[in-house]
């Protein structure tokens, strides 16, 4: 009896494992897609047993090893990606990688390090483990990303000592150390030895050093990033060998796209033979895809390259990638990098909301496909955005990128708070925490698929057209944007402030009367809305507010609505401190002057018999005379605004310090610590020599200034390979702290911080001391410092507008305090011997400080 009952579910499980693989689908329209992407080794362990591959590479307590997470994994967890609404998944590469490179102290976990492009690599799984997961994936209606590698393999040799243009066997070395092979075991990238003369006539490779000059084009194109061996792309041999290995993946998986690692470092045009090719034996990867079923194969590169507020620089080399000067078609698609940017700056750091107005209008003129451009909020490359924003404004960039052209990417592990770059969604990885985070109860899992859900049933957000319709240019508070295309229209609206905010006189696009209908809030439900005269509406927006409304064809009748205030001429030249206005009313007896939309801050008018009015504009916060401020009247009661008026103020900057530094300093607290040994670290760079700070109103300003200056990576904040870490101590203040998080130090002096302010090249964090340890940050705040770098006087310069520090009435008296290290991902490690990317001569657990400022105290002249 019991072999009978078992017979049914055996044949079942049988015919199943007969069946054929759903490798080929045909493609979706990529607009309407949300993409998860998972850095595989870190998201589920399904197979422990392909863990330890026996070369020391496997340490699930380490960061830089391998942690065990496989395809296996990501296949027991497709419940829990598509439950938050993702309908593709994208995964780091999943080729043969080198495993172990102990000259740079790292494994290739990652997968970014190919020994060999068309075998799976046994970390992982096999061959017919990633052809389940494209089934699985299939058979849900979901479809496969494969991260790919054209630019370079692992690290097999290099240049020490020196380098010969002219003769590439001269201070060649081979990496004799690389695990598991000391070369690449496919070929043509085997031919990887100039010594041998077959290998140099073969020119698979660019025989160069590693690069350290990001902004020489040659150096980009033709050396080596990070001391990964460089191929030679414009080598026929190379490009088919390409196209063939990435085909394969094609034929015999069905991935449905590809994402391209580092395209920066490959000419834009390499991309037109690698999509477009017509060899019969290697096709581009439109035909491979067109050959499997598929007529809309998704090809979008990362080109890290994130614009300053107003220029367009990055966006165009990015737009160079997908269409070339005579239209040439090349990839259909990049990341996003300087949205991404703009929404770090205005949702995390209290930046003008205008800037993210300014780069969305920028995106449809720069970009010729912008709903093929993927976008997020953090990846692998960059910080979570927890490690220096806060989750209200997470919500925010999240919904923001629902409802703009492009197409959505969550990275795994932020729908469950994770402030760690590169942690392990699995209990015995790394960073975990010793248990697994697969929570669909979790609050952000939710809020997260509610916003995906947002966009699968409203077409328009992920088709539509944006026209931005307002942005503050004076700091964090409103924005908003119609979405429209011929069916439908909705209306998005974001307050980035801390504070309630009226957004007055918005142009919405629609007729009056017209009844908006609430789609989503981030707080609670979303109410109706109906247009007022002129097409406009005035709204009062909650601290961190996000909206979206869908226009109905419901037309209301406006009942009378009482005559509108009117503010007298405001001042055109700018201000250099407080002053009056002044205006008249009929009937309103209710008013508030506003400033900036800030509902806080808002001044109660008296109005006399006559209807005359006079009220005093406060200008603590306003530093910068290029900024203009807005200026209207506002009825809480009625809801009516006028006209608005602007100004400007330029409030003087007040010299309250001036730090002379010791050059050479630069050795830690000891004098015995020395410099990771990379040859991107130069002498001197994080050696402060001057420290000089101003104030205007309440705002600070410090700037700072270094021995010796490095652009090397051509980092976004315009300085690199040193990281900043500055605390305030405000007189009269409670709440304070005196750990120095991370860096394994307290404040000396007996100094105690109410700010502080972390930044390398790449990041840009402020902090309060709440909840703040040696172990832990303190608490987010919502207005972080602005950046400038000056590489010909060796300067970077901080400004935190007085908003950021709680609006001091004074900044005499307060005590700052300045140190210098590296950052990426977390402080630098300190060790006894220095290595490629560890600083040397100290202990694991001493400070991580190589230079810092004496504890200055601020002093008006």
């Amino acid at each position: 009896m019991k072999l009978i009952l078992s017979l049914p579910p055996l044949l079942t499980a049988l015919a199943a494992s007969a069946a054929p693989l759903k490798l080929h689908v045909p493609s979706p329209d990529w607009r309407d897609q949300v993409i998860y992407f998972v850095m595989t080794d870190r998201f589920a362990d399904g197979d422990p047993r392909n863990n330890d591959q026996g070369v020391g590479a496997y340490d699930p307590r380490s960061n830089d090893r391998y942690n065990g997470g496989d395809l296996a994994g990501l296949r027991q967890r497709l419940d829990y990606i598509q439950g938050l609404g993702a309908t593709a998944l994208w995964l780091t590469p999943p080729v043969r990688n080198q495993w172990l490179d102990p000259t740079l102290g790292f494994t290739g976990y990652h997968g970014y390090w190919a020994q060999h492009f068309k075998e799976v690599d046994p970390h992982l799984g096999t061959l017919a483990d990633y052809q389940r997961l494209s089934h699985d994936l299939h058979s849900r209606g979901m479809y496969l990303v494969q991260d790919i590698v054209v630019n370079h393999v692992g690290n097999y040799f290099g240049y020490e000592g020196g380098w010969d243009p002219t003769d590439p066997t001269r201070f060649y070395t081979p990496n004799t150390r690389s695990k598991p092979t000391t070369a690449p075991t496919q070929w043509p990238f085997n031919l990887n030895d100039p010594r041998r003369a077959a290998d140099r006539q073969a020119g698979i490779y660019h025989w160069t050093p590693a690069l350290v000059d990001v902004k020489n084009p040659d150096h980009e194109l033709a050396h080596q990033m990070s001391g990964l061996d460089d191929l030679n792309t414009s080598n026929p041999v190379v490009m088919r060998a390409l196209r063939d290995s990435y085909g394969f993946w094609i034929k015999r998986v069905g991935v449905d796209a590809f994402r391209v690692d580092t395209a920066f470092y490959v000419p834009p045009a390499y991309f037109e033979d690698f999509m477009h090719s017509r060899d019969a034996k290697a096709p581009g990867m439109v035909e491979v895809a067109r050959r499997t079923g598929r007529d809309s194969f998704l090809v979008f590169g990362e080109g890290f390259g994130i614009d300053a507020p107003g220029k367009t620089v990055m966006a165009e080399r990015i737009e160079s990638y997908v269409r070339g000067q005579a239209g040439e078609a090349r990839m259909n698609g990049m990341l996003n990098f300087p949205l991404y940017g703009s929404m770090v700056d205005v949702f995390a750091r209290g930046r003008p909301t205008q800037q993210l107005a300014d780069r969305i209008d920028a995106m449809m003129k720069v970009h010729s496909r912008p709903h093929w451009l993927p976008t997020f909020i953090d990846n692998h490359d960059v910080d979570r955005w927890l490690a220096g924003g806060s989750e209200a404004a997470m919500k925010q960039a999240l919904l923001a990128t629902m409802t703009l052209p492009g197409i959505p990417v969550l990275y795994y592990g932020t729908e469950q708070g994770f402030t760690e770059q590169r942690a392990a969604m699995f209990a015995k990885g790394y960073g975990s925490g010793g248990r697994d985070h697969f929570d669909t109860n979790a609050p952000l899992y939710r809020l997260t698929a509610q916003m995906t859900a947002l966009r699968k049933a409203n077409k328009v957000l992920s088709r539509g057209n944006p026209q931005v319709l307002a942005g503050s240019p004076s700091g964090p508070g409103a924005i908003a944007w119609r979405m429209a295309d011929e069916k439908q229209a909705a209306l998005v609206v974001f307050n980035t402030a801390d504070t309630e905010v009226l957004l007055d006189n918005l142009p919405t696009g629609a007729p009056e009367g017209t009844v908006l209908r609430g789609l989503f809030s981030l707080h609670g439900p979303a109410s109706d809305v109906t247009v007022g005269a002129q097409g406009r509406i005035s709204l009062r927006l909650a601290p961190r507010s996000g909206l979206v409304w869908q226009q109905t064809g419901t037309v209301q009748r406006l009942a009378a609505t009482p005559a509108t205030p009117r503010l007298d001429p405001l001042p055109s030249t700018p201000v250099q401190g407080d002053f009056q206005v002044s205006g008249h009313t009929a009937g309103q007896a209710d008013l508030r002057l506003v400033i900036d939309g800030d509902l806080a801050r808002a001044v109660l008018v008296q109005v006399s018999a006559d209807g005359r009015f006079t009220a005093t504009v406060p200008t603590g916060r306003m530093s910068d005379p290029a900024v203009p401020h807005r200026a209207v009247l506002w009825s809480p009661g009625s809801g009516i605004a006028s006209a608005p008026a602007t100004f400007q103020a330029a409030l003087p900057w007040v010299l309250l310090a001036d730090e002379a530094d010791p050059a050479g300093d630069d050795t830690g607290p000891t004098g015995t610590y020395v410099y990771p040994t990379h040859e991107s670290f130069l002498p001197g760079q994080m050696d402060l020599t001057r420290t000089r700070v101003w104030s205007a109103g309440g705002s600070l300003r410090v700037e700072l200034t270094l021995r010796n200056f490095s652009t090397v990576w051509g980092p976004a904040n315009g300085f690199d390979h040193v990281a900043f870490t500055f605390f305030v101590e405000l007189p009269g203040r409670s709440g304070c702290a005196t750990a120095m998080p991370d860096q394994f130090a307290s404040l000396p002096e007996g100094m105690r911080w109410h700010h502080r302010v972390r930044a390398h090249g790449w990041s840009n964090a402020h902090f309060g001391p709440e909840g703040a340890s040696g172990q832990h940050d303190g608490t987010a705040q919502p207005i972080g410092a602005q950046i400038s770098a000056n590489p010909d006087a060796r300067t970077v310069t901080f400004t935190l507008p007085a908003a950021a520090l709680g609006d001091p009435a004074t900044l005499a008296g307060a005590r700052l305090y300045v140190t210098t290290w590296d950052y990426d991902g977390g402080y630098r490690a300190l060790a006894a011997q220095p290595g490629p990317f560890v600083f040397g001569g100290a202990q694991p657990t001493d400070p991580r400080v190589i230079d810092a400022t004496r504890v200055i105290t601020l002093q008006q002249p």
